[in-house]
């Protein structure tokens, strides 16, 4: 008996190492496969979730993939920690290891990302010197000129999902003198303070849904359905 119990501990031993053996080479051809497939700087780091592997990938069915990229540049944007967790993926396990991801089909995909507040600065109008967050909300702060005297200017604003979903548009809904001063009329600077940011680019062709500000800058959610590998665009 002791032999047996012996045998069963050094067998479930193999298959546990030999279950993340395999599992390593799957994470790491989906990582080189993005990295080439979207001229990635680095490759990114790629975790198939669920235990054991193997049944997943004999069932060529995988609970979700999260892939962590990191720093992303698009559009003369660059955004900050940008995760993607794919979920219900199907792939066979042969075409992973054969060097082929155009084969994996997500259920969804969802984007995350943080866009630092000096990113966006330099979509801002001319006279914007600060983007922060604010108790009361997003703050953009600077010097304007009103009926010739410029003026400087803290305003509170909304930051929205463009409707084209071409990326997200700022706009001004409280306006304050600095120091005090008179309430100054929201038609006199919301066609000066209203901007657009481009985001649309995204990887898997994720489509922005959320936005939320913070006091590194805003963070971003993005997702996509049924998101076929071979139809991305690169």
């Amino acid at each position: 008996m002791r032999v047996f119990l012996i045998l069963l501990v050094v067998l479930a031993i193999a298959l546990i190492a030999g279950d993340r053996v395999v599992v390593a080479m799957a994470q790491n051809e989906i990582g080189r496969q993005i990295a080439e497939e979207y001229n990635l700087p680095r490759q990114p780091e790629v975790d198939i979730r669920g235990f054991p592997f193997l049944t997943q990938a004999v069932d060529g069915r995988y609970r979700d993939i999260h892939i962590r990229i990191g720093d992303w540049t698009e559009q003369n944007i660059s955004v900050r920690d940008l995760d993607i967790t794919l979920t219900d993926v199907s792939a066979p396990l042969s075409e992973l290891l054969d060097n082929r991801t155009s084969s994996l089909v997500a259920s969804t995909a969802t984007a995350t990302a943080l866009v630092p507040y000096d990113a966006v600065k330099p979509f801002a109008p001319s006279g914007v010197e600060s983007i922060t967050n604010s108790p009361d909300g997003l703050r953009v702060t600077g010097t304007f000129d009103i009926e010739g005297i410029p003026v400087p200017v803290p305003a509170t604003v909304t930051v929205t999902v463009a409707p084209s979903d071409t990326g997200f548009e700022i706009t001004p809904v409280s306006i304050q003198a600095a120091g005090g001063g008179p309430t100054i009329s929201l038609a006199l600077l919301r066609s000066t303070l209203a901007f657009s940011v481009p985001l649309e680019q995204l990887p898997v062709g994720a489509k922005l849904t959320a936005i939320h500000p913070t006091a590194d800058g805003l963070e971003v959610t993005a997702v996509a359905h049924d998101v076929h590998f071979d139809d991305l665009p690169k």
